[in-house]
Formats: C-alpha cells, structure tokens, sequence
C-alpha cells in the first residue's frame, strides 16, 4: 500500500519470467587479452556437430553453387518418385496376370542417374537383355531336328514354330497393324497365322481394286484425277478461261459448262460446254454394235483395248457433228476433241441450257413446227449426211431460239450398217409417238 491507500500488485510478464539484462561492460574491457581467452574457451566448450551436420560440411557433400546442379538434382528426386508411382502403377494393373504390361517405356531416367532399382527389376529400355524376347529366331538344321534321346525337337515343334510365326509378321504389308509385341513372348499357332496373312492379301486386293476403280472411272458428276487434269491442261492453254460446273449427267456422258477462250486455229464461243466420256466400261459394253459393225472404224475397233474405244466414242461424234453442220443442221458446233472430252458450243443464253424437248413447254403451233422441224432433219440426216441417228428421242432434242437443236450423236451409224433400218424405223416410231402425239399429219 503506498502513502494514497492504493493497493498495487506486481503484474506478471505474458512471456514468462524476464532475464535479467546484461552487464554493460566497457570498451576497455572488450579490447583485453584477458576476455578474448575467456570468448574462446566458452566457443571450445560447444558440443560438437552431428553427424547429419558434419556431412553437409564434409567435402563430400555436392556443390550447390551452380544453379544447374540444383535444378538436376530437383528433377532427379522428382523423377524418382514418378518412377516408383509408376511400379505401383504397374503392379496393380497386372495383378495375378500371366501375360504382363510394362511401364517402363515411361521412365523418367536421366543417364546421369545412378539406377538404385532392386536387382529382380529389368532395365526394358535395352532390349537386347529382355528375357523374353528370343535375339534370332532358332533356325532349324536340314535334318529337320535337333537334340538327342527325349530332347529331340523336330522343325514342327508347337513353340518354334509360333516364334517363327510371330517373326514373320514383320512382313505383312505396312498398312497392316500388327502390333507390338516387345516384352512379350508370342507365339503364333500354323492356322492363326495363315488367317492373318490371307486376311492380309485379301485386304491388298480389295484396295488395289478401289485405288484402280477410283483412279479410272468417272462418277456421277466427278471426273477422274486423269480427266481433271485435262480440263487443267484446257485452262492453262487459254482454250477456256474458267469451267463452271456440271450441267447434265447421263449414263455414259457428264457435260459441263465453261467460259471460252481463245484459240489460234478457230475463234472459240463465249460459252461453250465438255462432254465427258466416262471412263466405266458398264454402259459401253453393250452397245459396241453401235460402232464394231461401223465401216469407218472396223478395223481401228479391233485393235484397240477397251479404254481406248470410249475415246473412239468421242471421235465418232466429233465426225457426226461435222456432218450434221455442213448440211445446216441445227447442232453443237466442235471447238476441240482431247481424248475423251469434247468441247462443243454452247446451246443457251447466260449459263442457262437450253430445255429438252420433253420439258419445253410448247403451243399446239409451236408443237406442229417442231415435228415437221424434227421430220426434216431426219430426212437430211439420211441423205445430205448419209447418218441414222440410231437415239432420236424427246430426250436428245433441245427446244432453243424457236427450232429443234440435235444433240448426242455419238451412236449414230450410216444406212450401210447391218442394223441401220432397224435403227431408222425404231426413230420413226419415237417421233411419231414422242414429239406429236396430237398432231395430225
């Protein structure tokens, strides 16, 4: 209690107990002999370091200096933790499995790395030690056996032969996957394998035929890389500035419409079109009495093999048309024949063919003038041209600027064929009942 009345009491420290401060000692007393030997007995009176202490001061222990030692040493601690996840990894996918899945492929080894994997494990990226892989395949003697007494083994032993089996898969053709079976100690039965490389030459045949089938026929609506690279050729050489597309199909024709050029020979049409031949024999093959009978090219029929006919076709109207356009029969005008292509004028206006005389909507008079149109030409076609056109139809006619225009002439023949009258009655009977099926003659 002080002189006021007031009790104090002694507050305590929240740290504990506080030292009590060192004694001030003079500069005198720091620069004396006497207390540097006191300094230095109480520095030798320290327990000495451990053994974890001393090896990281031991000459032993890495340079740390180099900021690249520390970062492979990081990188080796962190792939030896990746590599032991990986066993686990590996031990639980496997399981009691006979046939085991190795991981090691997947290692995060660095060659500075001192391996510290158990003896029992095998280093997989040196195949030359794997254990069940077999280094050359056991050949075996023209005696046809091996060994003595029991250990015999004859050329059609079950494991010899499933290695050689397995061997020989090396040589099935690249686009067949056979897998990879390193680490694995397969063994491939006579009839597994000979499955697989009839399978194999099946597969081969099959895409040879689609790779020919692709590369020699011309689709619907699609030409062939050969043909495209005509219609290029036709670009390129200022015989026409663009193509536009396709604009009629039919069973042995695809024709597109393209925009002229210019050629030194013969003035070429602003708009012209090119009648593609197809290339697939399917349709060609049962009409060649169209043209093996034809006088003018008998003998050429003969000699040529069956893709070259298709280009025979295209000559043979390029003739036709020739004919038809000196007797001033309306028809396409020929620009240019390159084997199976012909290019020919175009019949419309604006890049908008003319219609077939089946879609032509037409008056009772313009219907009569276009049978005795369509009579007419029949008649010249038979004496000025000396042609049957062999196809006349409401489908081969177009109806344009007031007239019939004639198209596809490639199967037409001359009187003199053996099947020329049949041909001309068989037109006949089209017009008649096709083109004027009210008119009165």
């Amino acid at each position: 209690m002080d002189q006021t009345g007031v009790t104090t009491e002694t507050r305590k420290s929240p740290w504990g107990s506080v030292a009590p401060a060192a004694p001030a000692c003079s500069l005198a007393d720091v620069m004396s002999e006497q207390l540097a030997r006191q300094l230095d007995e109480e520095n030798n009176a320290f327990p000495t370091l451990t053994e974890s202490g001393a090896d990281l001061l031991s000459d032993e222990a890495p340079d740390t200096t180099s900021d690249l030692m520390l970062a492979q040493m990081l990188q080796m601690q962190f792939d030896r933790e990746f590599d032991n996840q990986l066993r686990r990894e590996e031990k639980k996918f496997n399981g009691d499995s006979k046939v085991s899945i190795s991981f090691e492929n997947y290692r995060m080894v660095h060659p500075y790395e001192d391996s510290d994997s158990s003896e029992d494990e095998v280093d997989w990226q040196d195949t030359r030690h794997d254990p069940y892989r077999a280094e050359k395949p056991q050949t075996t003697p023209r005696k046809g056996f091996t060994g003595k007494g029991k250990n015999i083994t004859t050329k059609h032993d079950e494991e010899t032969c499933g290695r050689k089996n397995t061997a020989r898969m090396d040589n099935f053709a690249p686009e067949v996957h056979v897998g990879d079976g390193l680490g694995m100690d397969l063994k491939l039965s006579n009839q597994v394998f000979n499955s697989l490389k009839q399978h194999c030459y099946s597969e081969q045949r099959r895409s040879a035929k689609l790779h020919e089938k692709k590369e020699h026929s011309t689709a619907e609506q699609a030409v062939d890389p050969r043909t495209r690279l005509l219609m290029y050729k036709m670009v390129n050489s200022g015989v026409l500035e663009n193509i536009n597309g396709c604009i009629s199909t039919g069973k042995e024709s695809v024709v597109f419409h393209a925009d002229g050029g210019s050629m030194e020979e013969q003035p070429v049409p602003d708009e012209v079109v090119l009648k593609v031949f197809k290339t697939t024999l399917n349709e060609f093959k049962n009409r060649d009495r169209y043209i093996k009978d034809d006088y003018r090219f008998k003998d050429r029929f003969s000699k040529l093999n069956p893709r070259k006919i298709i280009r025979l076709w295209a000559e043979k109207e390029m003739h036709n048309l020739g004919r038809m356009k000196k007797a001033e029969i309306p028809c396409p005008e020929v620009v240019l024949l390159k084997k199976h292509i012909l290019v020919m004028s175009f019949i419309g206006k604006d890049h908008v063919p003319a219609p077939k005389l089946k879609d032509a909507i037409l008056g009772l008079e313009d219907l009569k003038t276009a049978y005795y149109q369509v009579l007419h030409m029949m008649q010249q076609l038979y004496q000025e041209c000396n042609l049957v056109h062999a196809d006349l139809s409401e489908y081969n006619m177009l109806w344009h600027e007031g007239k019939v225009w004639l198209i596809d002439v490639s199967q037409s023949i001359e009187p003199t064929h053996p099947h020329g009258l049949e041909f001309l009655f068989r037109d006949c009977r089209n017009v008649a009942t096709d083109v004027s099926p009210d008119v009165v003659v």
